[in-house]
């Protein structure tokens, strides 16, 4: 299909999305614009321990991209900004439930009927949670290609300030384009070498390195079989990967098609997916929770900002 000069120049949305939110201090920033309200640059300087040029260089993409807006001193969060509290919600479950400083996170509560836990991910169509075994994906024969070429920026290069939150582990995920792929593949199902090879037309030396990794952060594993396989915390990133998709929707709406749908296999509609309350089923809005944090530190909640 012929596309146009500036269809062709026009970012791929979910490689777009990776760039932008698939990075540790980047997650920070948001993080602490959501749960403390941080809006100056003293706030984010003082809290990530980032570098002057390296926050702002962040913050600017921020504001590049439509997430915060910059006015009197201050970034808020735009209405795009503000819709990304599903993809935290996600990453903070799976920090929670699926690394060593879990234990010592906040806990994420419905405020409506005091449950505590992560939601779990369900799908707008026909009101069922859904996993990744419940799910097809279906590709573009160029949509890889797309997702994973092209360079950014690296992932692990801030370390986190005193007291703050590590992404380390996350980001072994999503932290680079082919990782991300990769992950993404084993979600939706792939898991011998050669498929994961056809599918993303990448050197064996290259993929091995992705693999490997991945296996080391327990992600993947290998049994005798040979095939790789998710672990039970690397299927737990199914929520992360499917609000990152649909953000990157609602990011890019006039941006180029990705060639990459998830399908709910029980309703047979494209997945668009919601966060729901384990405790009362309810469908949950940003405002319908709270994190009870460590005793004698304040209670954030995702509400009074932007």
């Amino acid at each position: 299909m012929d596309v146009s000069p500036a269809e062709a120049a026009a970012p791929d949305p979910v490689a777009a999305t990776f760039d932008l939110l698939g990075d540790r201090l980047t997650l920070t920033i948001l993080r602490h614009t959501f749960v403390h309200h941080a809006r100056r640059f003293g706030q984010w300087g003082e809290r990530t321990g980032a570098p002057p040029a390296v926050l702002s260089a962040r913050l600017s993409a921020l504001v590049e991209a439509g997430v915060l807006t910059r006015a009197d001193g201050e970034y808020r969060l735009t209405e795009l900004g503000l819709a990304t509290w599903e993809i935290l919600v996600c990453v903070w479950s799976w920090q929670r439930e699926w690394t060593a400083e879990g234990a010592v996170l906040p806990e994420l509560v419905h405020i409506g009927c005091d449950h505590r836990g992560p939601p779990v991910p369900m799908c707008r169509a026909c009101g069922r949670a859904v996993t990744a075994h419940d799910t097809a994906v279906e590709l573009a024969p160029d949509a890889l290609w797309r997702l994973a070429s092209g360079r950014r920026r690296s992932a692990r290069s801030i370390e986190p300030g005193a007291g703050d939150a590590r992404f380390d582990q996350i980001m072994e995920a999503i932290g680079d384009r082919w990782s991300a792929v990769v992950t993404g593949l084993a979600l939706a199902g792939v898991r011998r070498f050669g498929e994961f090879r056809a599918a993303l037309h990448i050197s064996p030396t290259t993929l091995t390195e992705r693999l490997t990794r991945l296996c080391a952060a327990d992600i993947l594993h290998r049994p005798a079989t040979r095939e790789y396989r998710l672990t039970p915390r690397g299927r737990g990133l199914f929520g992360v990967f499917v609000f990152l998709l649909a953000w990157a929707r609602r990011a890019y709406p006039d941006g180029p098609e990705s060639g990459l749908r998830i399908r709910h296999g029980a309703c047979g509609q494209p997945l668009d997916p919601a966060l729901r309350c384990r405790g009362c089923d309810a469908t949950l809005a940003r405002t319908d929770i709270r994190f009870d944090p460590a005793p004698g530190a304040a209670r954030p909640s995702l509400d009074s900002v932007g």
